[in-house]
């Protein structure tokens, strides 16, 4: 499953525990994740998918950026 997929990306770039890690979690706020953050979790889902995504910006939750990865993959 994606989401469980993208905890572990999460938890290994940003040092964070899986069990926190929901679709409604805040990026900024839930993750204490700034910008750079975000691209380098990015990256690695990029790598990982084999995908481009260019919407950076409008990642705002963790669920946000599982249905961009679940568009992409289709």
């Amino acid at each position: 499953m994606i989401l469980d997929e993208l905890k572990e990306i999460i938890a290994k770039d940003l040092n964070k525990d899986t069990d926190g890690i929901t679709m409604d979690t805040d990026v900024k706020e839930g993750l204490e994740a700034d910008s750079l953050d975000l691209i380098e979790v990015v990256n690695d889902v990029e790598d990982k998918y084999g995908i481009a995504i260019d919407e950076v910006e409008d990642i705002k939750t963790v669920g946000d950026l599982v249905r961009m990865i679940e568009e992409k993959i289709k």
